[in-house]
C-alpha cells in the first residue's frame, strides 16, 4: 500500500515525497478515500487523521481495526490541530481534502506550527485547470479560478506562511488518453523557519 493522491493516478509508491514514515508522526488532514493514515500506520508511523466528518472518522476507526493498526482519530475542522504541539509533526497529508476548507491561510498556519522545522506538508488536489472544464465535456467551461482556488493564489498562501514548495506533479489519469489537462496536483511544501 502506497500515500493514494487520487484514483487511477500516481501514487506515492511512484513519487516518493512522504519518505520513510516508520517512527514518525504523520498527520492525516481529511481522511481520504483509502485512508492514508491506515497506511502510515502500516508502514509503521504513529498515525493521526483528523476530518470534520463523524461518519469517515468512524469508518476509519473501523478499518483500522480490522487491518490491526492503531491511528489516532479527532473529528474536528481541519486547522483545528490543537491535539498537536509545537514542532512534534514529521509529516502531514492532505489528499482532496483541502477544496472545502474557508480559511486556507489559517490551516497552513496551524500546519506550520505543527510541523518539524523542514518537515513535509503533501497536498494533492483537483488541478485548478481540470477545474475549468465539466469532465469529459470540453465544450463545459468556467473561467479560470471561478470553481476553486488558482495556482498562483495556492501558491502565494504556501509562500506567505512560510512553506517552500520543492516539488510540484501535474498529473492525468491512466486511463484517458490525450487528456486536455492534468486531472491532480500533488506538491510537497516544507516548512522553512519557526
Amino acid at each position: 500500500m502506497n500515500i493514494w493522491y487520487g484514483d487511477n493516478v500516481a501514487d506515492d509508491g511512484e513519487l516518493r515525497l512522504c519518505g520513510d514514515m516508520g517512527g514518525k508522526r504523520v498527520l492525516e488532514l481529511g481522511v481520504s478515500s483509502t485512508s492514508n493514515a491506515i497506511t502510515a500506520a502500516a508502514a509503521g508511523a504513529k498515525a493521526i487523521a483528523l476530518d470534520p466528518s463523524s461518519e469517515k472518522i468512524a469508518r476509519l476507526r473501523a478499518a483500522a481495526e480490522a487491518a490491526e493498526v492503531k491511528v489516532e482519530c479527532h473529528h474536528g475542522e481541519l486547522a483545528d490541530l490543537g491535539m498537536a504541539t509545537s514542532g512534534s509533526i514529521d509529516l502531514v497529508i492532505a489528499a482532496h481534502s483541502l477544496a472545502n476548507v474557508d480559511d486556507l491561510p489559517r490551516l497552513l498556519r496551524q500546519v506550520h506550527r505543527v510541523l518539524k522545522l523542514s518537515g513535509p506538508f503533501v497536498v494533492a488536489m483537483h488541478h485548478p485547470v481540470a477545474a475549468m472544464f465539466d469532465g469529459a465535456d470540453t465544450t463545459a467551461r468556467r473561467a479560470y479560478g471561478t470553481d476553486g482556488i488558482t495556482f498562483g493564489d495556492l501558491y502565494m498562501a504556501f509562500e506567505r506562511t512560510n512553506f517552500h514548495i520543492d516539488t510540484i506533479y501535474e498529473l492525468t489519469a491512466r486511463h484517458v488518453r490525450d487528456a486536455l489537462t492534468p486531472s491532480v496536483l500533488v506538491l510537497r511544501a516544507r516548512k522553512q523557519g519557526n
